[in-house]
Formats: structure tokens, sequence, C-alpha cells
């Protein structure tokens, strides 16, 4: 457990979802990044040439040699769909926690001024008993007592809110300390465009390397190819004092590309008026019932959502979502689904994505610990060799203190 602490902050500009800066590799910003990172050998080579609108049209007729779509002018577009993960968990030195301490105590103009760190703003919420939950300009942010989860896409720097969120946590919660962390990504598609310090994976781990003494980094998968990060806490003195697996907890994601066009044009301007329309169009309503949605479709195209239960009256436990993110673009179309619903079996729930959201490819992931109802699904997908036409490529299975992980990466054949 790391108690909170102060460290020196730094401040970007805000963003719009549905464009990207010119101003990357070729500025001298100190908070961009200096130089094209290797990490990722599968993204495209950099071309600082980004223009700040695209067509619809592009991504259903465009053409591209490196991952970037061109409108009807001939002018380039990138959006990085892939989303920064940050979940994290606080506590008490004391061991104790009461009605006094809760996260979501922290007020609004708070959470905005954080949130203006990670260059992103709010754009609608809702809450129930358990969870508030936050629709944002670039993904989505999820808060219930003691948990707090922030998703970001595109060019965003939630590392960078870190300062600021463990003042207003102290300020506000009466929380003194983080329990546990966990951040995770898949491969950017254009690592060159992201900013500091988000330029590579070594970057945030040397960050996140400051904060905490026990954190432990991963690469599942093809490091040249797909893959995923994962940076946690595995310290030693969980298993030797026996404080692990004290309430059920589990965490499941689908992170998809190389998606069909014809489904992709549900999340434009073009086919849907609003979000509630693109989620009718596309069956993510049917997805996993008992759903109050919150959702929103950008202009001209992009998709984003949030859904908490609508029954929860009672105010106990850490509150079950789910979130779906859409960047529709044919260059460089991806889809995430992210749930931390408990199932004993998730085999239903990725066929009903998969189906819904036909893609070529997809990473899976599920996080477990050893009291949730989601414990035996690792040794289920273990055995799992394909979905329909989704075959396995490849399969890891890691044992933490805490938790159970299993990625897999499938592929669709005949592609």
């Amino acid at each position: 457990m790391t108690s909170l602490c102060e460290r020196p902050k730094s401040r970007g500009s805000l963003r719009p979802r549905a464009s990207h800066s010119p101003d990357n590799c070729s500025t001298a910003s100190s908070n961009m990044c200096p130089f094209k990172i290797a990490e990722e050998a599968s993204s495209p080579s950099s071309n600082p040439s980004i223009s700040p609108t695209s067509s619809i049209s592009s991504f259903v007729s465009g053409s591209s040699d490196s991952g970037i779509s061109r409108d009807d002018n001939g002018e380039e577009h990138f959006f990085e769909g892939v989303e920064k993960l940050l979940e994290v968990w606080f506590t008490n030195k004391s061991g104790e926690i009461d009605e006094t301490n809760d996260l979501r105590y922290i007020p609004r103009k708070e959470l905005d001024s954080m949130l203006d760190l990670v260059k992103c703003t709010i754009i609608s919420s809702t809450k129930n008993a358990q969870l508030d939950s936050y629709v944002l300009s670039e993904s989505s942010m999820f808060i219930s007592q003691r948990r707090f989860i922030l998703k970001t896409c595109g060019t965003t720097t939630p590392l960078q809110c870190f300062d600021e969120l463990n003042r207003i946590v102290k300020t506000y919660s009466g929380f003194d300390t983080i329990e546990d962390i966990f951040y995770s990504r898949k491969n950017f598609e254009r690592p060159d465009l992201q900013m500091m310090p988000h330029c590579s994976f070594e970057q945030e781990v040397a960050l996140l390397d400051e904060i905490f003494a026990d954190g432990a980094a991963y690469c599942m998968g093809t490091m040249n190819r797909d893959c995923w990060y994962l940076y946690t806490l595995n310290p030693l003195d969980r298993y030797v004092t026996g404080n692990i697996d004290v309430e059920p907890d589990q965490t499941i994601e689908i992170l998809m590309t190389d998606l069909d066009p014809e489904v992709m044009k549900k999340f434009t301007k073009e086919v849907a008026n609003d979000g509630r329309e693109a989620t009718k169009l596309s069956g993510i309503d049917k997805l996993v019932p008992g759903m109050k949605i919150d959702d929103f479709l950008f202009d001209p195209c992009g998709y984003s959502m949030n859904g908490i239960l609508k029954n929860e009256s009672k105010d106990y436990g850490l509150g079950e979502y789910m979130t779906i993110h859409i960047t529709p673009e044919s260059e460089f179309s991806y889809v995430s689904f992210e749930s931390n619903i408990p199932l004993t079996s998730y085999l239903d729930m990725i066929q009903r994505v998969l189906d819904t959201f036909q893609p070529g490819k997809f990473i899976l992931t599920i996080f477990a610990n050893r009291t949730s109802m989601a414990a035996e699904s690792h040794k289920e997908l273990q055995a799992r060799q394909d979905f329909g036409d989704w075959l396995r490529k490849d399969i890891q299975y890691t044992s933490f203190q805490n938790y159970e992980l299993t990625y897999a990466h499938f592929v669709r054949f005949p592609s």
C-alpha cells in the first residue's frame, strides 16, 4: 500500500474528440514525445502532417498505406482509439473504512480540474446507489466508494493526474492510502503521436515506479505485433499477512480492431442522429440486460457509452458497469468493450460482442480474484480454441498475489 503523496504536475491543453492535433514529434514542446518511439513494431510510420478534420466518406471509401485516412480533399486524419486504462483502489492505513470515506464526495469542480490535466472533459453523467458514471470527451470515468476508474483514448495523459487525484481524494474522501493500482493498454497504432509520459510503456513504467515501490510491469502477447501492457502492485506482504481476496472482483475487456465497415457506419452522423439511435441500430442495448445506458454519438463519427445497473437500490459493494468506445474509421477502426459483471462463464457474452461488432481480430483479457464467481472462467477460456470464425492465436495465464489474469488473442479465419 502506498500513502498519498505530492509530485510535480504538468498541464496541457484540451483536445477535441473528433480531431487529432498536428503538434506531435515535429514540435519542440517538452510535453511532446521528442522522437519516434520503436516500442510497438506493428505501428505504422509517423507522418507529422495530421489534419484536425475528416469527412465520414474517408472511412467508407478512403485509402491509406500507413493507417491514416484521407478525406475527399486528400487531407489526412488519424485518431488513436486505443485507451489507457487506470484503476486505483483507496483505503486507510488504519484498515478502518466507514460511511465518511467515499470517493463520491469529491465535488464535480474538482473532477473537472483534474481532467484538465488529462486533456479531456465530462460530457454527461449518471449514477445509481453504488456508482457514479461519466462519459468523457475521450472515453469514460467511474467512481464508487473506494475505486476510481479512468479510461481515456486519443492523446490524453491520464498518468499526469496522479498528484491532483491524490490531493482531492485525501481532502474530500478521507482515504489516505492507495491500496492497489492497475494501469493497462493495448499497443498504440501511432505511439509517435502520444504525449509524454505516454510515448512508450517504458516511459509510463518509469513514472509509476517513482510513485510505487512494489510496482510490477508486464507485457502479454507478441511484442512485435499485437500485445497488451500491464502495470500493477504485487507485493509479497499480501501473501505473508494473508490480506488477499478480501472482496470479489473481476473485469473483462475485449479490444477489437479491423472491424466490419458496414457495422461501423452505424456510428456515424450519416446513419444515426444521436447516441440512442446508434445504440439501438447496433444492438448494443442487448449485450448486457438490465443496464441504464448513457450514450453519445460524436460528429461526424465515433461513439461512447456507459452502462450501470438500473435496479441497485442499496448502497453497498463496488457497482457493476459496462462501457464501449468506438473509433469507426476503417483505416484505424477500433472498438473496446469492458465490464465487471460477475459471471461464472463469459463465453456467451463474448460471442454476443463479437457478433455485434464483427472484428477482424481481438485481444481478450479476464481479471478475477479467487473469491470472484468468475474465478473458474480462466480454465474455461484456456480450453476455448475458437469463437466460431475467430480462432485463437495465443493465450497466456498469470497469477498475482491478489488476482489471476488470462490474456488471449484471436483472429478471424478466413480473413
